[in-house]
């Protein structure tokens, strides 16, 4: 009988009991380097196995079949193929061999962007994502696959979904990287800055051992984000001293034209930061920074009109437009009424006179609303506190914590530490 059959046929009787499952792992795992060897061939096999019951023998065949290269032209069955796998196969059988079935979701992903159209990946990726976890606290290398694909489509709202989960698990620090970059991304395209900010202050300050392109981007965003949003960098001092010493000693020097950007900023002179951002334009392009770098200067308007509400109570469009060096009252107005939509200042404008008037912040907390969102808050944080109490309890039963605590302290002694003994005084 020819090896492949053979194989077929082991595939289809030993996928029944997770006992036959096992034994059947280790048959593929031995056949694997001679499937690929026959990667050609492996077409019919594909069509006598049923992925919804043969999962794991499923994945093993598909990912020889799809490890060589695939031509644009054979791309669109390939993905066809690739999606009627994810959307079939049993989670706990390609569970057993999570390498290879990331392998084969970045593959779909390759080849949705060959085909050009990103958004036939987003719905098996994000199913292939499910799948794959243990929990939703697990992150997977393919949440970052989902997430950028979710970009090139444009699809935000779906990629969100996603990054409600909060995440305690994580297999390598480099998935980490891309999934809060990726995420910080989808989170300003969805003008949602403080989760932004929250995910690219992760990647600045996840430790790291070597400086990497990942952290340096993020840092560049984090800077324009915090200056479209707070007003301010909050970071323009310095890191967090728990960030890695290599992000304290690298980060300022290769992100330097964001760095005098924000500087530029804190002098709230709408003409000099205008300047600079054309001096430095083409840096900004090449960074594809420029929409952020835009939407930073219109800001600039914003933080000079709030700084009027704090010093007047009634001033005219005119007077606005002077102060914050707007072309007309027209654009002060527009200005002023897409601020007020916002939330961002309280006023009222009278039309006839052209007189905005400026009000105290309206909100009683006292809303059936906002007493729902109080508790969801208080709710959420006494859960992290849960999990944070039992992974304590946890690394403190640790082997390996509990040894290198030891050797940790068998360095010292208590005559070390006991000073007043040491001295006649």
């Amino acid at each position: 009988m020819d090896p492949l059959e053979a194989l077929t046929a082991q595939i289809q009787g030993l996928s029944s009991s997770s006992g036959d499952i096992a034994r059947l792992h280790t048959i593929l795992k031995q056949a694997d380097d001679s499937l690929r060897a026959e990667s050609t061939r492996l077409s019919p096999l594909l069509t006598l196995l049923d992925p919804a019951i043969h999962s794991l023998g499923f994945l093993y065949v598909l990912d020889a079949f799809t490890s060589g290269q695939t031509s644009k032209q054979d791309a669109e069955t390939v993905v066809q193929l690739i999606t009627r796998f994810i959307n079939a196969c049993v989670a706990e059988q390609i569970r057993l061999a999570p390498e290879k079935f990331t392998l084969v979701c970045k593959r779909l992903r390759e080849l949705v962007m060959l085909l050009e159209t990103p958004i036939r990946g987003v719905a098996p990726l994000f199913t292939a994502v499910r799948k794959l976890q243990f929990s939703t606290e697990h992150l997977t290398p393919l949440h970052s696959e989902f997430l950028l694909l979710c970009l090139l489509a444009k699809c935000y709202k779906t990629g969100l979904s996603l990054l409600e989960d909060d995440v305690f698990e994580i297999e390598q620090r480099r998935d980490l990287f891309l999934y809060c970059y990726y995420g910080g991304m989808i989170c300003i395209g969805q003008k949602r800055f403080r989760k932004a900010l929250d995910l690219l202050h992760n990647v600045v300050t996840a430790p790291m051992s070597s400086m990497n392109a990942i952290a340096v981007e993020a840092y560049k965003k984090y800077i324009l984000v915090s200056l479209i949003h707070h007003g301010q960098w909050q970071l323009s001092t310095t890191l967090p001293k728990y960030a890695s010493s290599v992000a304290q000693r690298n980060l300022k020097n290769l992100c330097q034209p964001y760095i005098e950007l924000a500087n530029g900023y804190g002098t709230a002179k709408i003409a000099e930061l205008e300047a600079y951002v054309k001096t430095n334009m083409e840096k900004f392009e090449n960074d594809n920074n420029l929409g952020l770098v835009k939407q930073v200067v219109s800001s600039l308007y914003k933080r000079n009109i709030q700084r009027l509400t704090q010093t007047y109570l009634t001033l005219s469009l005119q007077d606005i437009a002077n102060s914050v060096q707007l072309n007309s009252s027209k654009e002060a107005e527009m200005h002023v009424l897409q601020m007020i939509q916002d939330g961002e200042i309280y006023a009222t404008i009278n039309q006839r006179d052209g007189m905005v008037r400026f009000l105290e912040d309206s909100e009683q907390y006292k809303t059936c609303e906002m007493i729902e969102h109080i508790d969801s808050s208080i709710q959420r944080i006494m859960a992290l506190s849960r999990k944070l109490t039992t992974m304590d309890e946890q690394i403190s039963c640790d082997q390996l914590y509990l040894s290198k605590v030891g050797r940790e302290r068998q360095r010292y002694d208590f005559d070390d530490f006991d000073v007043p003994t040491k001295f006649n005084i």
